[in-house]
């Protein structure tokens, strides 16, 4: 983005220092903290945040550092005006005022295999589809009876319904300092046993080898689907689809969420030097705001980055941008992406996260599956979880 800028504006009197490190591993969170903590010439005066631990960020222990997007000349109109997707501006909010935004969308959509959907339902049209596996879960596990008839499982496994049940929860993991299990993620407990003992899974992990084979039509039986934002189809499956390259297509999930990001800040002494708080202004702006033909969400959207070379497409913060790019990929047949993923974007809630997300989730995830291969009881389960919360992050259940 820094190359593509200065390319793009040579008479801006800038010179980016970046210093990268890599979000795995647990590093990344500690070198921030220190580098805006010790303050000075070494602090970053542009950083970025993951969906996974934003919020500590924009609203949490580190908002402190973070500049309001008002105090660059960043206004609520440029925010309108782009289409920015709420749940972008909530995440990216604290009291009213904004401290981030993402420069992608990751709303989710429901990626499914067309010569399933065509066997299965008759059709293979992503409006029809819709309504095959949605609105709600009961729709969806209506579809995945009507699938298994013809031997074919509804997804991969219980981590691809996690997301859209985790990001359409009411409340976060923790509500007035305590942890809190809303209802709905308190369903995955079931839903994810519904899965596994009906056999409408092969019951993989994501992130596996075998979650993979789902996507190229190599796993044990043919899978209908995977739940994702752009992000998914164009970095992950594009990579692994293979013989079923062009046999996808997207349509809107039976529940809106999103999943993933990453929001960039900027620390708040920049404002103190005229010159550093222009620089940095205008480079955020190019980045998350800017729709023109010449800003970078056109650029990502239309894949584009390279002139010449046709790269990724991926969906951008903007709508408006998207609404005037065109999303056809091959992997989806030549459907236009962005059809789906614009009202998928408006449909995902930011309100449901908290700054510990990466660590609940995956205790919460290991215990359902402890539920559902037979090892324990649902109440075992529940209490092993808070027993973790407490034990882990000392924050001690309601």
């Amino acid at each position: 983005m820094t190359t593509k800028y200065l390319e793009l504006h040579p008479e801006a009197n800038v010179e980016f220092k970046t210093t990268i490190i890599a979000t795995t591993d647990g590093a990344y969170q500690p070198a921030l903290d220190q580098a805006l903590s010790a303050g000075g010439k070494d602090a970053p005066d542009i950083y970025a945040a993951e969906s996974a631990f934003v919020l500590k960020y924009t609203q949490g222990d580190a908002v402190t550092y973070a500049a309001n997007y008002a105090d660059l000349g960043l206004t609520d109109q440029m925010v309108k005006d782009a289409g920015i997707a709420q749940y972008s501006v909530d995440i990216g909010s604290k009291d009213g005022k904004l401290k981030g935004l993402a420069y992608q969308a990751t709303g989710g959509a429901f990626i499914y295999r067309r010569s399933l959907a065509k066997d299965v339902f008759g059709t293979d049209d992503p409006a029809a589809i819709k309504k095959e596996v949605g609105p709600g879960w009961d729709k969806f596990f209506e579809a995945a009876a009507k699938l298994k008839a013809k031997g074919y499982g509804i997804v991969s496994g219980d981590g691809d319904i996690w997301h859209p049940i985790e990001n359409s929860s009411d409340k976060g993991w923790i509500v007035n300092g305590k942890l809190h299990i809303d209802p709905k993620r308190e369903q995955f407990l079931d839903l994810s046993k519904k899965l596994k003992d009906n056999g409408y899974h092969n019951d993989t992990t994501d992130w596996t080898e075998a979650w993979y084979a789902d996507m190229s039509g190599s796993g044990s039986k043919p899978i209908f689907g995977f739940f994702g934002p752009a992000w998914l189809i164009n970095y992950v499956m594009n990579g692994q689809v293979k013989q079923t390259n062009g046999d996808w297509a997207v349509t809107e999930p039976p529940t809106g969420f999103f999943w993933g990001g990453t929001w960039l800040l900027a620390n708040k002494d920049v404002v103190k030097d005229a010159a550093k708080k222009q620089a940095v202004s205008d480079f955020m702006k190019w980045v998350t705001l800017d729709t023109s033909d010449k800003g970078l969400q056109y650029f990502w959207a239309n894949g584009t980055m390279k002139a010449g070379e046709q790269g990724t497409k991926d969906t951008v913060a903007s709508s408006a941008v998207m609404k005037k790019s065109d999303g056809k990929v091959p992997l989806l047949g030549g459907q236009n992406m962005f059809d789906v993923f614009v009202p998928a974007n408006a449909n995902a809630s930011g309100k449901n996260l908290t700054q510990y997300d990466e660590t609940i989730n995956k205790l919460w995830r290991d215990q359902v599956r402890e539920y559902t291969a037979g090892n324990k009881s649902r109440d075992k389960a529940i209490a092993d979880f808070k027993a973790q919360v407490k034990d882990q992050l000392n924050i001690a259940s309601e």
